[in-house]
C-alpha cells in the first residue's frame, strides 16, 4: 500500500477526534478520522466542495 503524506485539520483539537487530509495529486482528496486511521473517503475536490456547500456533510459532525 502506498503511503500517504496526511495533515491535521487546524480545526481538529488535541485528542482522538482529529480529521485528517492527504492529497495526493490534483485529482483525489483522502479523508480520515484518527480514531480510525484505516478509515478512508476518497473523493474528488470538486465533489467534496459541492457536497460540503450543500449542506450534505453537516450530520457528520453531530455526535
Amino acid at each position: 500500500m502506498r503511503t500517504h503524506q496526511w495533515q491535521k485539520s487546524s480545526y481538529s483539537s488535541t485528542g482522538n477526534a482529529c480529521l485528517y487530509v492527504s492529497a495526493p495529486d490534483d485529482t483525489t482528496v483522502r479523508l480520515r478520522e484518527s480514531d480510525q486511521p484505516d478509515t478512508i473517503l476518497t473523493t474528488t475536490p470538486t465533489a467534496l466542495i459541492r457536497s460540503a456547500k450543500a449542506g450534505r456533510l453537516d450530520h457528520l459532525g453531530t455526535a
